[in-house]
């Protein structure tokens, strides 16, 4: 489950996902068609969205610079999953507003015995102590 730091998410990745494990939360609602990102930020107002850059990778930039420009989305979080470290689509990523990224990589490195949920839910809380920490510097 995720945190009760993030009170609604809104998970954007394929029906058939690991995804689909924490959206069985009642504070998480999970969409694959990209035509209802928008109508469900709209209806959930959620804190954070998760994005799938591997599901909506040449649409993110577009997605993801929408809901900044939006003023009524001005207080949500992004967080963008992806299966590797990539540097220059990164850079321009948290350029456009991403907040922070989530690997595979990493999430392989965690232990086995874990759930998928508090793996992502570890993933998601070590991002965000990292963009902290950066503001406070």
């Amino acid at each position: 489950m995720i945190r009760t730091r993030f009170k609604k998410v809104l998970v954007v990745a394929p029906e058939i996902s690991c995804y689909r494990l924490t959206a069985e939360s009642e504070n998480v609602k999970h969409i694959h068609a990209l035509n209802n990102i928008f109508p469900s930020i709209y209806e959930l107002n959620p804190n954070l969205i998760v994005l799938d850059y591997n599901f909506i990778s040449k649409d993110l930039e577009k997605i993801v610079r929408r809901i900044r420009t939006n003023n009524f989305y001005s207080k949500i979080k992004i967080c963008c999953y992806k299966s590797k470290v990539e540097p220059k689509a990164d850079s321009l990523l948290k350029a456009i507003g991403v907040d922070f990224f989530v690997y595979e990589e990493e999430l392989r490195a965690i232990q086995k015995s874990k759930t998928i949920s508090s793996i992502f839910t570890e993933m998601i809380d070590r991002s965000v102590l990292g963009m902290l920490s950066n503001v406070s510097n």
